[in-house]
């Protein structure tokens, strides 16, 4: 809320990017008769209701949000809130909200979803809206962050795949237009995690929804990721297993000496790795030597073979990579994720009501196999791996994909792997991606924001520094759509407490382009940093 509240001081200095191009003149009335005279097939509004900006508005009254963590949101501009059910089968459905501002830039947006649930991204929506969008959000077919809706119904796995997402932009855009009287100008996405799977879906199967794609850390080569999470406990086990690494002081140990091996590769010890890729981590320094009696500072022959086995590629039963390594840099979150918590669940759950169809999968059994089923299984094409993007090329429109390089859930090597899979696929080299396509790594950022780097580069309304475009990957797309200005790197800005002001800032660079510190004596400054091939 101190963020939001923080971010609410922006929209008053709004850029050229974010005026008003619309102005509804009775927004209770245009509201009012929209919830009344709104006839869509499958569609059954539940409620249409003017907000005023201030608004508090529950989320525990309509719907079974107890695990998404949304309790209220706090509406920032003048809006109309029209909620709906979206009838996407005979079975299965879609929640879906659409918040239309009183003042509109003539923009459209669809926002994202999370893990495997179905969580209406509440906070997305408020951003988005306060900076004028036409802004929709869906619950990907099911409430909360569990995937029991998945047992027994395809029909919800086809929304969580892909058809929530484009049901919602269809619905979205024609509420749009009737509210206003005019068809949106230009249409966005911005999601992250499955968002940003959701984001890369919708480019390669639904390459006309959107003009500008804004799209973190996906979770791409979908069943594969969900192999890979599903590793982790096979490789650590529980507290009595011998490869077992306790949280704590063992895991700081760990990242002390993947700093010491790693942190001056990009030419300053500044406590981040710049490229991850570069560091090809060592555990074996970190073995107990013969005859040692006390284990709290070094690792046993076992330990440091799991260890070794998290940070390596990941093969399936034909030798083929099924999913690159945990990167370096995250393992003093990912410890409490992955490492010493027990089974991940999104990755059981997927095991145990998609693939398996058996609420009793055991995820202690887990190996190449199930890996192999979760592959070949591949429902609706949730894989998202097509590295075909002709038809997106062909409509005009632009992709920004960034991606934390201290990432515990999504290992950030997959999002080079994906960009050099649709460079080959498409035959062309990364000067011509950068006509539609750029790809931006984020050093220091964790899963989609927070982080030892400079992380906030505007992707929600809690990692806003300023409306500047080049610190504000949502208005940088605006720009690149509809002025051109593509982004050459992105600048985030790192605070230690917002009220303390700015730590650091640092530009972030261009894929496949690595930052370099020239200047370590003054490496906070973005000036200290340059952009080597």
């Amino acid at each position: 809320m101190k963020f939001f509240s923080q971010y609410l001081i922006f929209l008053h200095g709004l850029t050229t990017l974010t005026v008003a191009q619309h102005i509804v003149t009775d927004p209770v009335a245009a509201c009012t008769k929209l919830g009344a005279s709104l006839a869509i097939e499958n569609v059954r509004v539940n409620l249409a209701q003017y907000l005023p900006a201030g608004t508090n508005i529950s989320l525990t009254q309509n719907y079974n949000l107890s695990s998404c963590g949304y309790i209220s949101q706090v509406i920032p501009k003048d809006i109309c809130r029209v909620a709906m059910y979206v009838s996407t089968s005979n079975r299965s459905g879609i929640t879906l909200e659409t918040w239309l501002p009183t003042n509109w830039t003539g923009r459209f947006l669809s926002t994202g979803n999370g893990g495997i649930g179905g969580c209406i991204q509440y906070p997305d929506l408020a951003y988005t809206v306060g900076l004028g969008f036409a802004t929709v959000g869906a619950n990907n077919g099911h409430n909360g962050t569990s995937g029991h809706a998945f047992y027994n119904n395809l029909e919800v796995v086809h929304d969580f795949a892909d058809r929530s997402l484009h049901t919602g932009v269809v619905v979205g855009k024609e509420i749009t237009k009737q509210y206003y009287g005019t068809a949106h100008k230009k249409s966005y996405y911005l999601g992250c995690s499955t968002g940003g799977r959701q984001g890369f879906k919708a480019v390669q199967s639904y390459p006309n929804d959107f003009d500008g794609v804004v799209a973190g850390a996906p979770a791409i080569d979908f069943t594969h990721l969900t192999s890979w999470s599903a590793t982790f406990y096979t490789i650590f086990g529980n507290s009595n297993d011998s490869t077992y690494v306790p949280a704590g002081g063992l895991w700081a140990l760990i990242h002390q000496e993947i700093l010491n091996q790693c942190d001056g590769m990009d030419g300053v010890l500044d406590g981040i790795i710049e490229d991850p890729q570069m560091c090809q981590f060592r555990p074996e320094t970190l073995q107990c030597p013969p005859g040692t009696t006390n284990f709290t500072a070094c690792l046993t022959s076992a330990q440091v073979g799991a260890v070794r086995e998290a940070f390596t590629d990941f093969y399936g039963v034909d030798g083929k990579i099924i999913y690159p390594r945990m990167q370096p840099g995250s393992e003093l979150t990912a410890e409490y994720v992955y490492y010493t918590t027990g089974p991940f669940p999104y990755s059981v759950d997927w095991f145990r009501y998609v693939v398996y169809n058996d609420p009793s999968w055991n995820a202690a059994t887990f190996n190449r196999l199930d890996a192999k089923a979760a592959a070949d299984q591949n429902p609706f094409n949730i894989q998202t791996w097509n590295g075909d993007l002709s038809a997106f090329r062909a409509t005009g429109g632009k992709l920004l994909t960034y991606h934390g390089q201290a990432d515990f859930i999504i290992s950030s090597d997959n999002s080079p792997r994906y960009y050099n899979h649709v460079s080959r696929t498409m035959g062309l080299p990364y000067s011509d991606l950068d006509e539609f396509y750029r790809f931006f790594r984020i050093s220091g950022m964790g899963h989609c924001n927070g982080g030892v780097g400079a992380h906030a580069i505007g992707q929600t309304a809690a990692e806003v520094s300023t409306l500047d475009p080049q610190n504000n990957v949502l208005l940088r797309m605006v720009d690149w759509v509809e002025n051109g200005n593509g982004p050459v790197t992105v600048t985030g800005t790192k605070y230690d407490d917002r009220s303390q002001g700015v730590s650091f800032t640092r530009n972030h660079c261009k894929y496949p382009l690595r930052n370099f510190c020239t200047d370590s004596a003054n490496y906070k400054s973005p000036e200290s940093w340059t952009c080597i091939e």
